[in-house]
């Protein structure tokens, strides 16, 4: 998966590092984010080659290895003669695989640091914490911190078939999971009941948890379960979330391996028979 980026390692503790020379600095156009190929590997730019890199502010986003990244509000113009911006969906297959997570997970960060410059209570312009990753209102003490959504991807399973959708009037347009966001108060296991019987109308029976991702394109972190089908094997299809949803033998799967997502993984896992449980 995307954050699977061994022997490589990364460090997402906040620290209040200074920026210097050979330090990556990311930045961000809407979903789109800084960078050029050489010999097809992706390279952000660094602090060095940043005009008048003393006037503008960066936040320190991570480490991966000793390799500190930094996100710039202010694009430096200068630097398109040798970059272009390139769409975040792109990563997906981007290599070298740990500096495509970077430019994934440093947006997900960007975008909340963009969010998060006044207080949602009072309006006031929000201060930056120097101890942690954290935002902290000076007039009514309001303190935010990093989203993550959780959310579930579930695989539904009926003996030998799994069940694969379609989404409605997304980017995206191969075969899916089902999927959706937990509510507030609402346990995981509860989450996968409920949107099973709200996309495709069919009752859950046995769950088995099978790992988690973050997954940065939506700020999501995501927690896969494969479902066992209880009860009648007919569809009721949400229209509205669902363009298609239909059950597939595991021979006739039509998805192949891509080294990204838990969909696909879980996808791959099943259909490789390498998911197995007992039936007591």
């Amino acid at each position: 998966m995307i954050q699977d980026i061994a022997p490589h390692q990364f460090h997402n503790e906040y620290k209040a590092y200074e920026i210097q020379n050979g330090d990556y600095v990311l930045f961000y156009r809407q979903r789109d984010v800084l960078l050029r190929y050489v010999d097809e590997q992706i390279v952000y730019p660094k602090y060095e080659e940043v005009s008048d890199r003393e006037s503008r502010s960066y936040i320190y986003l991570f480490s991966i290895d000793a390799q500190r990244y930094y996100f710039c509000d202010e694009t430096d113009e200068t630097l398109m003669e040798a970059y272009q911006f390139v769409n975040i969906q792109k990563m997906r297959k981007g290599q070298p695989k740990h500096q495509a997570f970077a430019g994934v997970t440093g947006l997900q960060l960007a975008e909340w640091y963009r969010s998060r410059r006044f207080c949602g209570r009072c309006g006031t312009g929000m201060t930056h914490s120097a101890k942690e990753r954290m935002v902290q209102c000076p007039e009514c003490g309001q303190m935010e911190y990093p989203k993550i959504s959780p959310a579930v991807i579930i695989a539904l399973v009926h003996g030998n078939r799994i069940l694969m959708s379609k989404y409605v009037g997304r980017a995206y347009k191969n075969y899916a999971l089902l999927a959706g966001f937990s509510e507030i108060g609402e346990p995981v296991e509860e989450t996968v009941r409920r949107e099973v019987m709200e996309e495709v109308g069919l009752k859950v029976g046995r769950l088995h948890y099978y790992k988690s991702q973050p997954w940065s394109f939506t700020d999501t972190l995501l927690m896969g379960f494969f479902a066992e089908l209880e009860g009648g094997e007919d569809i009721v299809l949400d229209q509205t979330e669902l363009a298609m949803a239909e059950w597939f033998e595991r021979e006739e799967i039509p998805v192949t391996y891509e080294d990204c997502s838990l969909t696909n993984e879980m996808i791959m896992a099943f259909k490789e028979h390498k998911i197995t449980w007992s039936e007591s």
